[in-house]
């Protein structure tokens, strides 16, 4: 793949850009969720919620998730790239993560349809799991330990 090696730098920026996009969602729309559990499902404040909820997954973060894999991907075509093994722990960590960001969409969809049935206390449990993820995907990137 001459383009990628050729245009390497813009594309890793490209993919950074589009991950800390990603990462900034996946970090505050738990954080909605924990203030959304604790409101009446039918009150004006979680009417706002829900709105800037759905806008956050629809309008950041699904478009920041799709940029991640496309930059992300190309990168992968780089010889030898996929023959190291802190890229395959890395891929297996960032397969969990997009499983969260669609457990995410999940409870999205729920509280727009009043159905939440979860308490704050557990929101603000499931609000670290990006976090922990992040921190081991990027040591994987950037120490590459095997």
């Amino acid at each position: 793949m001459a383009f990628v090696q050729d245009y390497y730098p813009l594309i890793k920026a490209l993919h950074l850009i589009s991950v800390i996009a990603w990462m900034a969602g996946l970090f505050y729309l738990p954080r909605l969720f924990v203030y959304h559990a604790d409101v009446p499902p039918e009150s004006n404040r979680s009417a706002m919620l829900k709105v800037m909820e759905r806008k956050l997954l629809k309008i950041i973060m699904n478009p920041a998730m799709i940029l991640t894999f496309v930059f992300g991907g190309l990168m992968l075509g780089i010889p030898g790239m996929m023959g190291q093994g802190w890229i395959h722990a890395k891929l297996t960590l960032v397969l969990v993560l997009s499983g969260f960001h669609g457990l995410c969409a999940r409870y999205v969809r729920l509280f727009a349809h009043n159905q939440n049935t979860k308490t704050h206390r557990y929101y603000r449990f499931f609000n670290e799991v990006p976090t922990l993820l992040m921190v081991a995907i990027v040591l994987l990137a950037v120490v590459k330990p095997f």
